[in-house]
Order: C-alpha cells, then structure tokens, then sequence
C-alpha cells in the first residue's frame, strides 16, 4: 500500500518466460483451428502452428495469480475445473494440495447456476458415508448395500471435489474454456470470475482473466496450475496471519479482466516439447 493506504499492483511475474518456454506454454493450435479473437496474445506462426507471445502470459499470469492471493486472502474459494483426460490427475492433486475445491469428471450441468440441488446431492453422499461408517449396512440386505454403494461411488465420482464446498466459489480456474462450455457460461451467469489456461482456439472475451496458453500438454497444465494453487496456498497463508480481515465467504463477484498489451518475445524460435499438440 502506497502512504494512503491504496493497494499498489504488483509488477513481480510469479512465472519466469523460462519456465513458461521449458514448458512448452507457447505452442498453440494448428493455424486452421484457431479463434481471431486471440490474435492480439499470438506471437506468430511456425510449421503450421500458432505461438504463443510468451511476455503476455507472464503478464497476464501474473495479473491472476495476484487476483487468486487477494480473493483467497479475504475469505473467498477458487473452484479448480478440468475434466479433459490429462488434466484430471494434476488439477485434483493441485486442488487438494491447496484446500481447493474441484471437479475434474463430468461438469454436471446446474453445478453452479442450481447449487441447491447440488448440494442435496452433497448431502445425500454425507448420509450413505455416515450409514457406511455407523453399521446401518450390517442390518440391510446384500442387495440393497451394492445399491447404496454404487448410488454412493457415482455421487463420489462427480460430486467428490465439492464435498465441503457450502456456498458458491469467489472464482473458478479452468483448463481449456473451450470445452468446458456450460461451466463457462454458468459462472457468466452468476458473475464468478472465470480465470482460464486459453489456448489460440479459445474465445478470450469469455475470460475474465486469460493466461494464453498450451492447455493440451501436460508440463504447460502443471506448470500453470501448480502456480494457481501456490496463490491459493499464499492467500490462506495471509488470510490466517490477518483474522481481523473477516472471512467473506464465496462468490463476491468481479469485474472483467483487462488485457495487458505485452511487448513481443523470441517464443518462436524455441523447438517443441515431446508433449506439444499437433491439432
């Protein structure tokens, strides 16, 4: 804070172009595929795929992740979504590390926009938990047991990441908005703002805030996401230091994100990494 006491931004880039390069960040989608809206975050072209401008990532990564610390320091949650098959493993591994909720399965529509139900469904998965544990299952037919656990294993498997979750997130992260379309548009809905890994195929103006970037391979997922759960860990951090601060709880909404212009950088002539995609 500057002497009257107004928050001053950050200029620190948590994600250094290195690691970004390392990571294979860069490597967009074949030129056909991609989405003109992001051509202001593209760098260039080479064998047919986009590239990334790697000093708009940084900045624009740095922008989310101060967001992230500020939004976790004052009470809020970030919900952790991405239910492509390579990102499944390191989104719930990162959620967990960092406390978060997440889902990485099928986005069951209303998740968001109809959390009543969902949290009935939530409920409903506590109770068989608590039959399970309690010895309600000794005193019921077989049958009826392989029911209940199957009922039991299906809520798990969808609704498991948001167990604890009692109110809608501050924010949601999303691996590739693209896919996940109706999670997208639910959090639109709702005013949540929407952080996202945006590849060139990607619409941008449905991001609040955008990292351009590979949301295909698995180092560039890490890498991004591991960062967006250190946020989250700081910002508890912080929240615990400054109790005074109260806890605001979930969803408090946000503005839209804006975009920094970064200067171009030498992305493009760095060689592939053996997980880039080639679509």
């Amino acid at each position: 804070m500057n002497a009257q006491g107004v928050p001053q931004l950050r200029v620190d880039f948590p994600l250094p172009l290195k690691s970004l390069l390392d990571a294979g960040v860069h490597f967009g989608h074949q030129t056909k595929r991609w989405n003109p809206k992001m051509r202001p975050f593209i760098y260039g072209a080479r064998n047919g795929i986009h590239i990334v401008d790697l000093d708009q990532t940084a900045r624009l990564f740095a922008r989310a992740f101060h967001f992230v610390q500020e939004t976790v320091a004052r009470g809020g949650h970030l919900l952790f979504i991405g239910t492509k098959r390579q990102a499944q493993e390191i989104v719930q591994e990162e959620a967990l590390r960092s406390g978060s909720f997440f889902v990485v399965n099928r986005w069951l529509g209303g998740t968001l926009t109809n959390f009543r139900t969902i949290k009935g469904g939530l409920e409903r998965m506590r109770q068989l938990e608590r039959m399970k544990e309690d010895g309600t299952y000794l005193q019921l037919p077989k049958k009826e047991v392989s029911r209940l656990e199957k009922e039991r294993d299906r809520l798990e498997k969808y609704l498991g990441g948001l167990k604890n979750m009692g109110g809608l997130p501050a924010a949601v992260f999303i691996i590739d908005p693209a896919m996940e379309t109706i999670a997208v548009q639910e959090a639109k809905k709702l005013n949540i703002p929407i952080i996202a890994i945006t590849d060139t195929n990607c619409d941008p103006d449905k991001v609040d805030y955008v990292i351009p970037g590979n949301d295909d391979a698995i180092r560039s997922i890490r890498l991004i996401t591991q960062r967006i759960a250190d946020a989250v860990v700081e910002g508890t951090q912080r929240r615990k230091e400054q109790p005074s601060r109260g806890d605001e709880g979930g969803h408090r909404g946000g503005p839209q994100a804006e975009v920094f212009r970064g200067r171009r950088g030498p992305a493009a002539d760095a060689a592939p990494p053996a997980d880039a995609p080639t679509n």
